[in-house]
């Protein structure tokens, strides 16, 4: 029988993991609730065609510019701390979002939602990694976080329907001024505090600005690039200095003795597996709402709140799958829920091309949508478990900021070529022609997707069989030394 300290214990963890989930909830909202809104935001604010994109793509270029920063600040700043300077951040910049009045408010409002997201996203799964022991109760709680992240990606969609319909575009802004400000108030009682740091490391400025300012610009190469022109002055510029600071930050970490990305870390399989799924599972999975977005509205001229509730089926499947994937990879291991979640991904994205067509109906899309959601949710627990496992209590905000900036670089690299191949064959058409075009081109990048995920399926086969993982307080190199203890404060 578990003593009154023990179960309070335990119910404090209850509720730091809500929060955390509901975090997680609001920074995958955020990925896609504006995409329902972007016809009135530009009609209203006045942004052209060109610049229309930016209210996206500013909030995806500082997010994946910043991850790797978040998550070093973490580890050496205090977990909780930077967490709830991450929930402020997104309080404010929303409140500022919402009355914007004029494009370059909203667009700078984005930005500064994108930097919270970079604080928010390694933060959540760091203090997850280190408050739930590795095995079955970490499992479990990223499924839970998971559930809440994955789903997110598509409530987005429904939630922004239904705001932008019921209450105009502002709406999809405010909704999270109260949520976040209610998180970062609860963690300040809820989370444990951040404990006081006793050693000596230093805070590796000259690799955080490297990789800071190389990384966002990376970012936008990619995502700007379609738009301006891959043989554009501006992104061939762009694209130069992010290699080159790319490449100097890499020679800074390799020389720094206390260096802002351990490149040991490397040689952990589990977390080089972790990130490079992370990358696949947002290039692919992760990109399949725009295009459902595109065929609900451009093909099947469903209004915002139609379009809202027709991804009410692949969020519950979603949800569904991320739960499966905390108990199957507790079960069986990580490497075969990957293999699973990955298998079954793909034949359901390659179902759901079948309602790319521009006479098929919703009903059609069914089908693909449960079963590649399933899959989905099965990976995005996985995936996150693989990148957490055999690393060290004080790397885990650095090895989560790693995986959450492959994400992002998944996201905006595997979007930017989809839809490339998706606007091939619509330059010039209009009216019935165009419709039917983009029903077509949605097809083929839906099976490109598909494609996509059997890669993923393959790098599965390199994870270990067994977890890596060394014990709280070892000062031993991740992936050296045997399973992780209960950290429960």
């Amino acid at each position: 029988m578990s003593s009154p300290s023990t179960a309070a214990g335990h119910r404090s963890l209850g509720w730091t993991l809500a929060l955390l989930a509901l975090a997680q909830l609001i920074f995958s909202l955020d990925l896609n609730i504006v995409f329902v809104a972007l016809p009135e935001i530009g009609a209203d604010l006045g942004f052209s065609d060109q610049t229309l994109q930016w209210v996206v793509g500013a909030y995806a270029v500082f997010a994946g510019g910043f991850l790797l920063f978040g998550g070093r600040a973490a580890d050496l700043f205090g977990r909780r701390r930077v967490f709830v300077i991450a929930l402020t951040l997104y309080a404010l910049s929303s409140l500022a979002g919402g009355l914007a009045t004029s494009p370059t408010m909203i667009i700078v409002a984005r930005a500064v939602q994108g930097i919270g997201g970079a604080l928010l996203l390694p933060s959540t799964l760091s203090l997850i990694n280190t408050l739930f022991e590795e095995g079955p109760r970490r499992n479990k709680a990223l499924a839970v976080w998971g559930g809440a992240g994955a789903s997110g990606l598509t409530v987005g969609a429904l939630l922004g329907g239904l705001l932008t319909q019921g209450f105009g575009w502002p709406a999809v802004f405010y909704v999270n001024v109260p949520l976040a400000g209610i998180v970062a108030l609860a963690a300040l009682y809820f989370i444990p505090r951040d404990e006081r740091r006793t050693d000596s490391r230093k805070f590796d400025f000259p690799g955080a600005l490297t990789v800071t300012v190389g990384a966002t610009l990376l970012v936008y190469v990619l995502v700007q690039g379609p738009e301006d022109g891959w043989n554009s002055v501006g992104i061939i510029v762009a694209a130069v200095l992010a290699v080159l600071l790319l490449i100097a930050f890499a020679f800074i970490e390799a020389r720094s003795s206390d260096p802002l990305m351990p490149l040991r870390l490397f040689s952990n399989r589990s977390l080089l597996v972790g990130i490079t799924v992370t990358f696949i599972y947002m290039g692919t999975f992760g990109a399949l709402p725009y295009f459902l977005t595109t065929l609900f509205q451009g093909v099947h001229r469903f209004s915002a709140l139609e379009t809202g509730l027709a991804f009410l089926v692949p969020s519950l499947a979603i949800a569904t799958g991320t739960q499966l994937g905390g108990k199957i990879a507790t079960r069986l291991g990580v490497r075969p829920t990957l293999w699973i979640g990955f298998g079954i991904g793909i034949v359901g994205t390659a179902a759901l091309a079948i309602g790319f067509d521009a006479n098929s109906s919703y009903l059609v899309a069914v089908p693909g949508l449960v079963v590649s959601g399933v899959g989905q949710g099965l990976v995005w627990t996985a995936m996150f478990i693989a990148a957490s496992s055999g690393v060290a209590p004080e790397e885990q905000g650095v090895a989560n900021g790693m995986a959450t900036t492959t994400l992002n670089l998944g996201y905006a690299i595997g979007l930017a070529v989809l839809i490339a191949v998706a606007n091939a064959g619509t330059a010039g058409l209009s009216g019935e022609e165009a419709r039917i075009a983009s029903a077509d081109g949605g097809f083929v990048a839906v099976l490109l997707a598909a494609a996509g995920m059997l890669l993923g399926l393959l790098i599965t086969l390199v994870h270990p069989r067994t977890s890596e993982s060394p014990a709280p307080g070892d000062d031993r190199k991740s992936g050296e030394s045997e399973p992780a203890t209960a950290r429960v404060p």
